[in-house]
């Protein structure tokens, strides 16, 4: 069993940072994701989803200004495991100019109503219309 961390950042338009992978990940290549991965050996989840944010956008946040949303089992397919990833949620005022591509196609922020329309990764399918319909998204576009 491999641990994960996700990312999912909500600007002040109320619209959610997603990555669109590239074809050269093993998991989910050429698919709507959070942004996260991997764990490092020991690392704790909030600490890898923080070096996880940095390394795919450039954008450095302290704990404190994200909160655990879920844990999840995720199925991994190309890896033959089931998965534990917890996902961290928070506001910020960053706009698609403060992103710094590191991984994937493109990151960016995308409007709510636009999230059924994109091939998202089975993971992000689970994650992304279930906390665009939470109390913590309500209140982070509060």
């Amino acid at each position: 069993m491999q641990r994960f961390a996700g990312v999912i950042l909500v600007d002040r338009r109320g619209w959610v940072l997603l990555q669109e992978r590239d074809e050269h990940p093993a998991i989910d290549p050429e698919k709507w994701s959070l942004c996260g991965g991997h764990l490092e050996p020991g690392e704790e989840y909030h600490v890898g989803a923080l070096r996880e944010l940095e390394e795919e956008t450039g954008i450095r946040m302290d704990l404190h200004e994200l909160e655990l949303w879920t844990e999840i089992e995720i199925v991994h397919e190309a890896y033959g495991s089931v998965d534990t990833m917890q996902v961290f949620v928070g506001a910020t005022a960053l706009t698609d100019d403060d992103v710094v591509l590191g991984e994937g196609r493109q990151i960016v922020f995308v409007e709510p109503a636009v999230v059924p329309t994109l091939d998202l990764s089975p993971t992000a399918l689970r994650i992304v219309p279930a906390f665009l319909e939470s109390d913590h998204y309500r209140r982070l576009t509060r």
